[in-house]
């Protein structure tokens, strides 16, 4: 008996790239980011991709002549931006300072994404980050072998961004230990970094600078140093003004988020994303929006970032496990988790403020509902 080991005519498969979860800023806005630099005709910084205006627009959003609408990706002080693109533009490095939940890291990443068009040289802090995430490394393979070297040296992001002209980013400065953070004082000054193992040194070209951000609520952790303070031109990124402010931006986030995991838009649920941050809004102020009552606040931010997260979560119950319309159900566990982080402390503020705000606010009685029903 013969078998045939002839192929068939079975077309194979096409391998997909799997696509990535949060694209870099750079990759979700490309075609904003070709259609500005197609359109930009002003003078531009050595090595940036984008004029500072350009880069303000690409943040704060706009229309260019041809038509092309450019989202907005930060909603606040049109001030705020153009100083801080004007600070990358000199030479002090820029800190972004605000409380949690401000988009600090948000903006960081959009600026350097349409500065440098790369927002990935990214050194993350924590109480743990070494001096070589922020100078240098080693490969200790090739260092035995062949002792210190070029070939050797592993460079950190803040070192290719020098050599590069490019834009590198600091996240959370003030959670990483202060004599590291002093390895920063001879990067933003002298703007060059000694390596004292091959008798060299990296200086930096032009177009290099750095973006950092601090949390204010972190003050005394690892405050930064005087010497190094005076590095940094300080923008202190705000809370939203208004209640339809932040209502524009979680809906904006909330809609992007949501296509990006996709969840069926919820036709609905505007209003329900307006009760999420007038909750959050009078428990972080302090006082209800018609300034009446004076309330207790809990001992978390309650932040723009986390009434996202509290509706992006509502909607993908909604879609999942109910008829794809956002309801009070959906959001009532999400904003309990984001209001009772001690369990002692907090429970009896959001139980107050639920007997004697939302039980008796007109049009809120199945939003009140659904609240105790997660809280009993």
């Amino acid at each position: 008996m013969t078998v045939s080991m002839e192929p068939t005519n079975v077309e194979p498969i096409p391998s997909q790239a799997p696509q990535a979860l949060r694209p870099h800023a750079e990759d979700a806005f490309a075609a904003e980011l070709t259609a500005l630099a197609a359109q930009d005709d002003r003078p531009r910084p050595e090595r940036w991709k984008l004029s500072p205006w350009a880069v303000a627009t690409y943040l704060l959003g706009g229309t260019l002549a041809d038509g092309t609408v450019i989202t907005p990706k930060y909603v606040g002080p049109r001030r705020i931006v153009e100083v801080a693109v004007t600070t990358l533009a000199t030479d002090r490095a820029l800190l972004l300072l605000g409380v949690p939940g401000t988009a600090k890291t948000w903006v960081s990443e959009h600026l350097a994404a349409a500065v440098s068009g790369d927002s990935t040289l990214l050194v993350q802090g924590t109480a743990g980050t070494p001096e070589e995430a922020i100078r240098y490394g080693w490969n200790y393979a090739r260092l035995l072998a062949h002792g210190p070297s070029r070939d050797a040296l592993v460079p950190s992001p803040v070192m290719r961004a020098m050599a590069e002209g490019m834009t590198a980013r600091v996240e959370e400065l003030t959670r990483i230990p202060a004599d590291v953070q002093d390895t920063l004082i001879t990067v933003l000054s002298e703007k060059t970094l000694p390596v004292p193992e091959l008798g060299e040194e990296v200086q930096a070209v032009r177009g290099f600078n750095l973006i950092a951000t601090a949390n204010d609520r972190d003050r005394g952790v690892n405050e930064l140093s005087s010497a190094l303070r005076r590095r940094f031109n300080t923008v202190v990124l705000p809370l939203p003004e208004s209640a339809d402010a932040e209502v524009d931006i979680v809906s904006r986030r909330v809609d992007q988020m949501g296509r990006s995991l996709d969840l069926p838009q919820a036709p609905e649920g505007l209003d329900e994303i307006r009760r999420v941050v007038t909750v959050f809004r009078e428990l972080r102020d302090g006082v209800t929006t018609d300034g009446r009552t004076r309330l207790k606040s809990p001992s978390g931010t309650l932040s723009t970032a986390e009434a996202i997260s509290v509706v992006t979560n509502g909607l993908a119950l909604a879609a999942h496990f109910g008829d794809g319309v956002l309801r009070a159900g959906d959001v009532a566990a999400g904003i309990l988790g984001a209001v009772v982080r001690d369990p002692a402390a907090d429970r009896v503020v959001w139980q107050e403020y639920l007997e004697t705000v939302v039980r008796e606010r007109d049009g809120w009685t199945d939003f009140y509902r659904a609240c105790r029903e997660v809280s009993a």
